[in-house]
């Protein structure tokens, strides 16, 4: 039996119907050379501009070549799970002529790439919310994305727009409530349950660029344990090497999710 979920954008999605930890909670997983899940703040569009006395839509252009190089780099390397972060909540406070710009040019590139994702056998997901701020024909381009690939088996894609963390955790608890779950039987496994795609494994690395040290409401539940790494590139600078290079550093780090790790002789790792 599965429970199945409703995502932002309306997809339904299952996961097993059975107390215990979370699906695909990042301490019931063993140590991997590639991380499953990456996430990728993409950070330093604006500042890609302005260090070229360009407009800000200009670094939003230049930065469609590196979402689609990151992709392949993730497929290549045999990452299963990769999720960008597009447009956040907070990003409407942007001045209204940005923001119809981002959404024009976000349609044309889904438009444009969901043959190559497909043929790729991406499974494609958009993380974030039916808001009526989003153009019609830009929410149907979503729609029909996810519906052409949902049957993929390769990697999935999700791309967060108009994602916000902390609005996915009020959301999870609303739907909690209204399912009748009593209070003592709420464990971290009900809740993820009603996240949006609750499928979804936890994120064993977070890439932001541009050398910015922030969460910035970005999957707060999935990152709870996540390696973080700030490389100083700009996004739309940034390459598969520099990809690679993350995951290389990924893979020097020692994942021990609050536990401990024995030194040669036996004794614990602090």
């Amino acid at each position: 039996m599965a429970v199945e979920e409703t995502g932002g954008t309306g997809v339904r999605s299952s996961v097993p119907a059975r107390p215990g930890r979370p699906p695909g909670a990042a301490a019931d997983r063993p140590a991997r050379s590639v991380p499953r899940h990456v996430a990728c703040v993409m950070d330093g569009n604006g500042r890609w501009a302005a260090r070229r006395s360009l407009p800000r839509t200009s670094g939003h252009l230049a930065a469609e070549t590196t979402v689609i190089d990151v992709i392949e780099a993730a497929r290549t390397a045999g990452v299963e799970w990769l999720s960008l972060y597009a447009f956040s909540t907070e990003n409407w406070r942007r001045p209204s002529d940005e923001i119809d710009f981002l959404m024009r040019l976000v349609r044309r590139v889904v438009r444009k790439h969901a043959p190559l994702l497909h043929a790729r056998g991406i499974r494609c997901r958009f993380l974030g919310v039916a808001d009526p701020r989003i153009p019609a024909p830009l929410a149907r381009d979503f729609t029909d994305l996810m519906t052409l690939t949902g049957s993929n088996r390769g990697m999935t894609l999700t791309i967060a727009f108009d994602h916000g963390g902390r609005r996915d955790i009020v959301e999870a608890a609303r739907s909690l409530i209204r399912s009748g779950v009593p209070a003592d039987a709420v464990d971290e496994w009900h809740f993820a349950a009603h996240l949006p795609f609750p499928d979804t494994p936890d994120v064993d690395l977070v890439i932001r660029t541009s050398g910015e040290q922030r969460i910035s409401n970005f999957m707060l539940w999935q990152v709870a344990y996540a390696e973080w790494v700030f490389p100083p590139v700009l996004w739309p600078d940034f390459r598969a090497p520099h990809f690679v290079e993350c995951l290389r550093a990924y893979r020097q780090r020692e994942r021990r999710f609050g536990g401990v790790t024995p030194y040669a002789n036996g004794e614990p790792h602090p």
